[in-house]
Order: C-alpha cells, then sequence, then structure tokens
C-alpha cells in the first residue's frame, strides 16, 4: 500500500481507480507495479479510488478457490482504508452507463462496471487488463499498470 493519506474532495475528477488485479499486485506483489503506477500511487496529492465492485469480485474468487484471489477481502479493505484509498460507491447512474460501454469490451460484469464508474466519474482506471486497454483507451482515461 503507498504510504500516507489522500484526500478525498466533493469532486472525484481528476482521481484514479484501481482495477482488481491491481489492487491485489498494490498489497501483495508491488514489484509487478510499472515505476509509472508506482508514482502515482506514491504521490500524496493524488486521489486513488477502489470500487466496492473489486472488493465483491475478490471476495466471490477467494470463496470459490481461485488460485490468485487467496487472501482475505476484509483485510484488503481495512488495509487500503489506512492507505487513504477512498472507496467509489456504486451508484445507479453508473450501472445505468454499463448500457454505453464499447461494443468490443469483454462481458466481465466487474470490469463493465469499474469502466462504467470510470467514465461517470471521469477517473483515470489504472488496469492491466488488454481488453480493457484495446477497446476503451478512446472511451475512459487509462494508465497499464504493469
Amino acid at each position: 500500500m503507498a504510504p500516507g493519506k489522500n484526500k478525498a474532495s466533493a469532486s472525484t475528477e481528476g482521481g484514479y481507480l484501481i482495477d482488481t488485479h491491481a489492487l491485489i499486485w498494490i498489497g501483495w506483489q508491488p514489484e509487478k507495479l510499472a515505476t509509472e503506477t508506482i508514482a502515482i500511487l506514491a504521490d500524496h496529492n493524488n486521489r486513488l479510488y477502489y470500487s466496492p465492485a473489486s472488493i465483491q469480485e475478490i471476495a466471490i474468487k477467494a470463496d470459490l478457490g481461485k488460485p490468485d484471489f487467496g487472501f482475505d477481502p476484509v483485510s484488503l479493505t481495512e488495509g487500503l482504508k489506512e492507505a487513504g484509498y477512498i472507496e467509489l460507491p456504486i451508484t445507479s447512474r453508473h450501472a445505468c452507463s454499463i448500457r454505453n460501454l464499447p461494443e468490443k469490451m469483454h462481458k466481465d460484469p466487474f470490469d463493465r462496471l469499474l469502466v462504467a464508474q470510470a467514465r461517470e466519474e471521469n477517473l483515470t482506471l489504472i488496469t492491466n487488463d488488454e481488453k480493457i486497454i484495446q477497446y476503451c483507451s478512446d472511451y475512459i482515461k487509462i494508465i497499464k499498470c504493469c
């Protein structure tokens, strides 16, 4: 986790939404992160957001015994909050925005919600998902995390 606290503001604009795998790598495998990503995470002036959709995805996949998800989502959430990350609530506006996603984007419901949240809140999505990068780079701002 990045040290220090990131300040929430009334507006999310200009902040960063961290994708599920990037959250995992931040907590357990930071060596996978690109230098640019580490610099963004370390800058205390940046507003860093995570989505409850990511926590839900982690909880479901951990419960299913998926190999990359063998840790406690409660501990991750507590660590994110302690590090100053801001939970981005899911709203009906985000849910409705899913209908407007790029046609060729994959159908993963968690990723679709993250992209919709990034779009609606004017956040830059930090991800390593090649399909999101390929099909959504003209739709939202993206930084490849690895």
